[in-house]
């Protein structure tokens, strides 16, 4: 499936009368993708039409010369607004702030909103660990040129203690597209409107104990002060998983807090 701009995976086992659900992926990855997508959610297409997202620049959707936060949340806007009754929407990471950002501008073509790990760090500003990381990535000099999306997906990886995902081709071209988003800090999300809301907000986070101290330090501890403050912020319940890729790494504990979300 695609809107005009970007492309959708389709799972549904309920012969098209399942209520849909939006799945908006992070960076070096797609809809999907089995390692930092969205694959094990596949169970939850027994009762619900799944809608995994690939947005532009990554998996099936058209190239685009800067990935932008912005421009993600217009196509979210646009695909919600092709569903009869809107849809559930679930974002992780970068995608759920475009996911914040769409469910901001048109509240009415959602059903629920589910948050994994947002990019939202406006809504903890002034914390000292998301202040700290925001110097620290405003002060460096960026990614050199000549450096190839294989390096950067190895020093993102195999750098910070991880397992460094095979460069394939798709894997590759979503590096690149990742290595060229807007910066996240850039993004403003206004919180009101999902506070006001009419529909439920949930906020699922990684406990992170377990994640290599580069990495737990570096984006763990960021993520987890922005995940608190925008459940504090808009009302949500804040779920606390083990580990810090939720979605993948306690699929069975994730899956069955969105079907009891969309019950």
């Amino acid at each position: 499936m695609s809107t005009s701009a970007i492309h959708a995976t389709v799972w549904d086992e309920t012969g098209g009368r399942g209520v849909p659900a939006v799945f908006v992926h992070n960076i070096f990855t797609w809809g999907s993708d089995e390692v930092y997508g969205f694959a094990a959610q596949r169970p939850l297409a027994d009762r619900h039409r799944l809608l995994l997202v690939d947005r532009r620049g990554y998996g099936r959707s058209p190239d685009t010369g800067r990935s932008d936060f912005d421009t993600d949340a217009d196509d979210l806007v646009e695909l919600l607004a092709r569903q009869d009754g809107g849809a559930h929407v679930v974002g992780h990471g970068n995608g759920g702030l475009a996911a914040m950002l769409a469910a901001g501008r048109r509240p009415d073509l959602v059903r629920s909103l589910t948050l994994i790990q947002p990019s939202a760090f406006s809504a903890a500003a002034g914390h000292p660990v998301v202040e700290a990381m925001l110097h620290r990535v405003r002060d460096s000099a960026g990614v050199p040129e000549s450096v190839t999306p294989e390096q950067y997906l190895r020093a993102s990886t195999e750098g910070l203690g991880m397992t460094m995902p095979d460069p394939t081709p798709r894997r590759l071209r979503a590096v690149a597209t990742s290595m060229r988003e807007r910066p996240v800090w850039e993004a403003t999300v206004p919180l009101e409107p999902l506070r006001t809301a009419p529909w439920p907000t949930l906020v699922i986070c990684g406990t992170w104990q377990d994640a290599p101290e580069p990495y737990r330090t570096y984006a763990g501890e960021p993520l987890i002060a922005c995940a608190e403050a925008v459940a504090d912020a808009v009302g949500a319940r804040l779920l606390r998983v083990a580990g810090y890729y939720p979605h993948t790494q306690q699929p069975a504990t994730v899956n069955a807090a969105l079907r009891e979300l969309w019950q």
